[in-house]
């Protein structure tokens, strides 16, 4: 959410933002936005005089009884009640504009990085940089699940019985491998400074709507019935919800935070063949990355954390390229996004494993997440980058690691974890 401020000073600007966003649609909330504002600020001054006038005439009441004039007494009483009846018509009308106004401030995008790219959709993404040699192999490269299948990991018609489209279950070496990407992961963030969390998997509505747009809501979270409850589609939700109408120590910042949790999403639409297996689910696990910072910060740490990934990955053998995420790509909250892209050799092209994007004050104002400076009340940036999630990091891993004869083998760093294995065998 932008503040409403920048709004009124400058509403070319915010259109401006919204046409690079190709968001049309929107721009006649900012003149409706603007017209409401106005009014607004027009009742609150009418109440705030007739307060004033209501305050001074009820003084009075006191002073004419005493004096033995209770005629005029009755009078200014009577003004006084129509004052109050005046202010409280005043109050609900505020109330219900300040609602609208709010709903469309939660609407309208938050500004975009003037070096992020113009482009209607993710198709017009632009590559930046690619990490190790992104190799073909020399024999052709199984589906996903036929991979896993071979290797006696992955059991999908249980759980289309039990739990329908969507999910699955993982056994033996690969569930092991599974866990052992995700803790290896949590250790890598550790080693570098972040502070482990385990987040609440449930949040409340309020929580939800300050961390994302209404559109992302509908189309991710599952809601729990009867209750005000979500489903988190990613930890980050609930990391971020912790902080809600909290004045932070200024010291303490920036707060470096990883944490895990199983994420559920509706995943609504259809997303292609190649989202077949278990590259698009509805539940998995996953270890993310949040950084609240002061704003002159925020970039820093967006560079910083999108590296920890790439560095991540490279350290598994898994080559990677780093994309700009276009204006037409990027959530309504989001100021900048990079997506980091894991070679696959079977389909010789890349496919998106991680995106960090930097949300400056959008959330925060949302939430009302600020720290105190001498110059008064600040609203913090906030971050987030996923670190790994196994299922789409499994495909990368699995095809990169593959040998001819159907076993994959197991990278130096994950061999702690995976009790000194140093390959997965065909069963």
């Amino acid at each position: 959410m932008i503040d409403i401020a920048i709004l009124r000073v400058d509403p070319d600007r915010v259109r401006a933002n919204i046409k690079r966003k190709f968001q049309d649609k929107k721009l006649p909330l900012v003149d409706e936005v603007l017209q409401l504002d106005t009014k607004n600020r027009a009742l609150k001054k009418e109440g705030d005089e007739l307060r004033a006038m209501r305050n001074t005439l009820s003084s009075q009441i006191g002073m004419l009884i005493k004096s033995g004039k209770k005629d005029e007494a009755e009078k200014v009483k009577a003004q006084v009640s129509a004052n109050n009846l005046r202010i409280n018509e005043l109050e609900k009308e505020q109330q219900d504009i300040s609602a609208r106004i709010k709903q469309i401030m939660m609407t309208i995008p938050n500004f975009v990085a003037d070096d992020v790219p113009v482009g209607k959709d993710d198709s017009e993404n632009v590559q930046l940089e690619t990490f190790l040699e992104a190799k073909e192999k020399p024999f052709d490269v199984p589906y996903h699940t036929e991979i896993l299948e071979k290797l006696g990991g992955i059991d999908i018609d249980s759980a289309r019985r039990t739990s329908g489209q969507g999910f699955y279950y993982l056994t033996g070496d690969i569930a092991r491998l599974h866990s052992a990407i995700l803790t290896y992961a949590r250790d890598f963030m550790i080693d570098h400074g972040f502070t482990y969390v385990i987040p609440p998997f449930m949040i409340r509505s309020e929580v939800v709507s300050g961390v994302m747009s209404f559109d992302e809501m509908d189309n991710m979270m599952y809601k729990i019935e009867g209750e005000d409850l979500y489903l988190i589609g990613t930890s980050e939700h609930s990391m971020i919800g912790r902080f809600m109408d909290t004045i932070l120590d200024e010291k303490s910042l920036p707060l470096k935070l990883t944490s895990y949790s199983p994420c559920f999403r509706k995943e609504k639409g259809a997303h292609g063949i190649e989202e077949r297996g278990i590259y698009r689910i509805h539940q998995f696990e996953k270890q993310e990355m949040i950084v609240i910072c002061k704003p002159e910060e925020s970039e820093y740490w967006y560079n910083k954390m999108w590296n920890l990934s790439v560095e991540l990955f490279v350290s598994m053998g898994i080559p990677v390229r780093t994309l700009a995420c276009c204006t037409g790509d990027l959530a309504d909250l989001k100021y900048k996004s990079l997506d980091v892209e894991a070679w696959s050799p079977r389909q010789k092209k890349y496919f998106e494993v991680c995106s960090c994007s930097n949300l400056t004050d959008a959330q925060a104002r949302r939430l009302g997440i600020r720290y105190k400076t001498d110059k008064g009340m600040v609203y913090a940036h906030t971050l987030n980058n996923t670190v790994v999630a196994p299922p789409r990091m499994l495909i990368a891993f699995l095809e990169n690691h593959l040998n001819a004869d159907g076993s994959v083998n197991i990278p130096a760093v994950l061999q702690p974890y995976m009790g000194g294995k140093t390959k997965i065998e065909v069963k």
